[in-house]
């Protein structure tokens, strides 16, 4: 399977790069790019030519350092559990990485949700099998969910808490150390709370991460992601009580 690659030379580039409907519908893979180092180095800085895509949206754009995603119906992320069904067609735009120790945060808008299920947010995709989510998903004109999906082995749960339907931003942080993951949300892009700490049994090594949007039912809107960087690790070692010796 050949890949697909955004090709902007850094995220303050002004070259506007759009894309429609992919014709074959198949998962792209990626070349290995250990960029978060060199993400570090430049300030937190992420080239957009960095970002791949594992399943090209309905439509897409790119503009300076932001990106708009254009879901199609019927698509999502899901795996078994409580729903019986397995949906693996949600378009995901990731970089790839070794490096064991770092924060991901990126501003979502989701101003144009309006069906059930309408979501998007941060997301480390590694298979079909094995993933990891944060979001909003839009219920109704009152409530939404702001919540986190973990896949483990082929089998999704979902922990979600309901807030206000008329919020229509939320900033994310995704953070790694080595194979335990930890993801926030923040109203302000500066005040971030916790949302779910988990372990990835897939997720010690290599990993791909990013940013997703899909809309599950008959609908599509269009997701706006901005202010992406890389940071050192905002998830500090634990401080408590100590491992178990054996």
């Amino acid at each position: 399977m050949k890949t697909k690659n955004i090709l902007l030379m850094t995220a303050v580039a002004t070259t506007v790069l759009s894309g429609c409907d992919s014709k074959s519908g198949e998962t792209q893979t990626m070349d290995f790019v250990d960029n978060v180092k060199e993400a570090l180095a430049d300030s937190g800085r992420i080239a957009l030519n960095d970002l791949q895509w594992t399943r090209e949206p309905k439509g897409f754009e790119v503009k300076g350092d932001t990106i708009r995603i254009t879901t199609a119906p019927n698509t999502d992320l899901w795996q078994r559990t409580y729903y019986h069904f397995q949906n693996d067609n949600a378009p995901v735009l990731q970089m790839r990485t070794r490096e064991k120790f770092f924060s991901f945060v990126v501003k979502t808008d989701f101003t144009g949700s309006h069906h059930r299920f309408d979501q998007c947010g941060i997301v480390m995709y590694l298979d079909s099998e094995n993933w990891l989510k944060g979001s909003v998903e839009y219920e109704n004109e009152e409530f939404q969910h702001l919540g986190s999906v973990a896949t483990n082995n082929g089998y999704s749960d979902w922990a979600t808490t309901a807030i206000p339907a008329d919020v229509k931003t939320m900033w994310y942080r995704f953070s790694r150390r080595e194979d335990d993951y930890c993801i926030e949300c923040s109203a302000n892009g500066t005040d971030f709370s916790q949302m779910r700490i988990c372990h990835i049994y897939k997720g010690g090594e290599e990993i791909s991460f990013g940013i997703y949007a899909c809309s599950p039912e008959k609908s599509s809107f269009t997701a706006v992601f901005s202010d992406m960087k890389i940071t050192e690790c905002a998830w500090k070692a634990h401080d408590g009580q100590q491992p178990d010796k054996d």
